[in-house]
């Protein structure tokens, strides 16, 4: 569920509320007039950090990727992104075994591997800024889904599959949570790559929120 903050090109980060714990990259969203232009550019959508070797990137310039902000690494993944191999190479990998694991392959799968398995699962086909209605859902027993998967409920509230809770999203964090139920089928927004990969061993970093 990731959102874009419309300050200074080269402002100071820290003093936007509810940026959330990552910042996103799924291409330049930006036209030449510095306007939202489109939902995503290319195959490549991931997870950085917001902070790496002091690095300054704009927020809105044409051109060059455009961040977006991501509460945590569920919010992240639920939104059809993987970690980056550069400034998060640790989760990357760890990530990267945990899908190849998952996919019994004898061999590490590339970062494009993972690019196009993501890409098939993320959106059915479509155009325009607003790609809500293009995201595929897929149904799993709630019994089987791994902590860190975000759900659809039956009231369309998007929450967080936890040990024992389902809180819902906000920009600001994890709230209202209900117990977690025990069997029965639920729509899941995290693509079914990423839940392959929290369930054999990719361990996402949640909002402080997310614990209760």
């Amino acid at each position: 569920m990731p959102r874009r903050n419309r300050v200074d090109p080269w402002g100071d980060l820290h003093a936007v509320p509810e940026r959330g714990l990552f910042t996103g990259n799924r291409g330049c969203l930006i036209d030449d007039r510095g306007n939202l232009a489109r939902h995503h550019r290319g195959p490549l959508w991931i997870i950085c950090l917001l902070e790496y070797r002091g690095w300054r990137h704009p927020l809105e310039w044409a051109g060059t990727w455009t961040p977006l902000f991501f509460l945590d690494d569920a919010d992240a993944l639920a939104a059809g992104h993987r970690p980056c191999g550069l400034c998060r190479r640790q989760g990357y990998v760890k990530y990267r075994d945990a899908v190849t694991r998952a996919a019994g392959s004898s061999t590490s799968l590339s970062a494009g591997d993972m690019n196009r398995r993501l890409g098939r699962e993320r959106l059915h086909r479509g155009r325009g800024l607003d790609r809500a209605a293009d995201r595929m859902l897929w149904t799993e027993s709630i019994d089987r889904l791994p902590v860190g998967t975000v759900i659809v409920d039956g009231d369309r509230v998007t929450r967080l599959v936890m040990e024992d809770r389902l809180p819902r999203f906000t920009f600001g964090g994890w709230t209202e949570p209900i117990p977690r139920p025990r069997g029965g089928q639920v729509d899941v927004l995290t693509p079914p790559t990423s839940v392959a990969a929290l369930a054999n061993g990719y361990s996402p970093f949640l909002h402080p929120t997310a614990s209760g």
